[in-house]
């Protein structure tokens, strides 16, 4: 079984803290369950690019406000606590955030918690990362 508190990831390597996000990692490929689970928080005013072209992602708001774009269609949504959106195409998208939002993100496969943007937005190919 595995249990993690919020407190107990706070300043370790599974705290990232980016100028626009802040992502805190509760599994990842180490803990071998397939998939991992991310509570992220999204800057107020800030706009990210990202494009999980390796990886499928879900992501349950449970605060803030904003807005997701597709890239490709350019279709807006809005984003507000309770929201949930699915990248079950691999979509490029522009995440606005209004307030700052906290976000419930679920990647497969599995993050390795390495892994960095790339000028488009995206991860690189899990195999490419070392674990």
């Amino acid at each position: 079984m595995i249990v993690k508190s919020l407190e107990s990831i706070k300043n370790t390597e599974d705290h990232i803290d980016d100028v626009n996000w802040e992502s805190r990692r509760f599994l990842l490929k180490k803990d071998g369950m397939g998939f991992s689970l991310h509570d992220t928080i999204i800057r107020a005013g800030t706009e990210s690019t990202f494009w999980y072209k390796y990886h499928q992602e879900a992501v349950y708001c449970i605060e803030g406000e904003g807005e997701i774009e597709d890239v490709t269609n350019g279709k807006t949504y809005q984003i507000t606590a309770g929201t949930m959106y699915a990248l079950d195409g691999h979509e490029k998208h522009n995440l606005r955030a209004k307030t700052d939002m906290r976000m419930v993100c679920v990647f497969n496969p599995p993050c390795s918690g390495r892994e960095t943007h790339d000028e488009e937005g995206a991860y690189p190919q899990p195999e490419e990362i070392n674990a």
